[in-house]
């Protein structure tokens, strides 16, 4: 893989006294990404690499050194949680904490909204477990109030890993986020809208946009799911359209009787935010951490300098690493100039 980044040495955030698994950061842009969250593992059951391992997680505040350090606070108190919660668990339904953080802002209100994925697991029958796009809102990270979730799990799956789009001229969103079909003894991560006419209120799934079997691309060819959107200031790939970044696994496979996962990359692809569709995936992987084992998994971009920005993903669902990105780097990679 030809390397058109930067890794940077060391750790952003890696295990503490506390925790020895923390992943999957947001950041707050109106404290200029000094504040945000971060998903920490309590406990694992099994083996990253192998079908059917539990990680039970609580979201923490964190604060930004540089951009390179990144310190662990108290976990996020979120108003209503316990309530909330204890009105979706269902029997033989095992609720193993909030995970996947997303912060944005809404401009017109000045108020944070948090979304994360909301698990309820089923240990028996793993299809019947239930995972919901939760939502919480507030002035701050302090000041947090859970809603109903903006998604619930449908006939096809349910909703996590979301990726913000602008609003279309329509005057609402095409949003992304990873879903599940299944076919056969096969379950596949696809690429789903998430249509969005209040970023606050109840949203609806839309028409599943990726799928790794239909797109037969090698690195992509079991499990996909959105990752951050750059925006126009950026790269800018054309009217109603955005560059992003895609998260993509290698198909599943059986050794010994076990189902043991590929290798997750980073990819890139270009999103049609107007007609909600997907008009290019990368054919190569464009980010591997060079200590992954099993996972390189890009959560939050930042733009630091015109032209350049850090991406900051976990690796092996273990710790944070960042890497800078520069644009002119990237274009080099697309389908056609820009």
């Amino acid at each position: 893989m030809k390397k058109l980044y930067i890794q940077h040495e060391g750790k952003v955030i890696s295990k503490n006294n506390q925790f020895t698994h923390v992943m999957a950061i947001a950041l707050d842009q109106r404290t200029k990404n000094n504040e945000g969250v971060v998903r920490c593992i309590v406990k694992r059951e099994g083996d990253i690499t192998v079908k059917g391992y539990i990680d039970r997680s609580e979201l923490h505040k964190i604060k930004r050194g540089s951009f390179e350090s990144f310190k662990i606070g108290d976990k996020l108190d979120i108003k209503n949680e316990e309530n909330l919660i204890n009105k979706l668990i269902e029997k033989d339904l095992d609720f193993i904490g909030l995970e996947d953080p997303d912060i944005w802002r809404d401009e017109k209100t000045k108020l944070l909204h948090l979304y994360f994925t909301l698990p309820l697991i089923n240990k028996i029958k793993v299809n019947r477990s239930k995972i919901y796009l939760g939502h919480a809102e507030g002035k701050d990270l302090d000041n947090l109030y859970m809603t109903m979730p903006v998604l619930y799990p449908d006939e096809i799956g349910g909703a996590k890993e979301l990726s913000i789009a602008p609003v279309n001229k329509e005057g609402f969103r095409f949003n992304l986020v990873e879903s599940s079909k299944k076919e056969n003894d096969f379950t596949y991560s696809v690429v789903r809208l998430a249509i969005a006419e209040d970023m606050g209120k109840l949203w609806k799934f839309g028409d599943i946009i990726f799928h790794p079997k239909e797109a037969n691309i090698p690195w992509i060819g079991g499990h996909a799911s959105p990752g951050p959107l750059f925006s126009k200031n950026f790269i800018d790939v054309g009217e109603g359209k955005l560059l992003g970044l895609i998260n993509g696994r290698e198909k599943n496979k059986i050794i010994e009787g076990k189902t043991k996962y590929g290798m997750f990359s980073v990819g890139l692809f270009i999103f049609d935010y107007e007609k909600g569709k997907i008009d290019w995936v990368s054919q190569i992987p464009f980010i591997q951490d060079s200590e992954a084992k099993t996972i390189t998994f890009a959560s939050q971009f930042i733009e630091t300098l015109n032209g350049e920005g850090i991406l900051y993903a976990h690796v092996d669902d273990s710790f944070v690493r960042a890497y800078t990105l520069k644009a002119e780097s990237i274009k080099s990679l697309l389908p056609i100039k820009f």
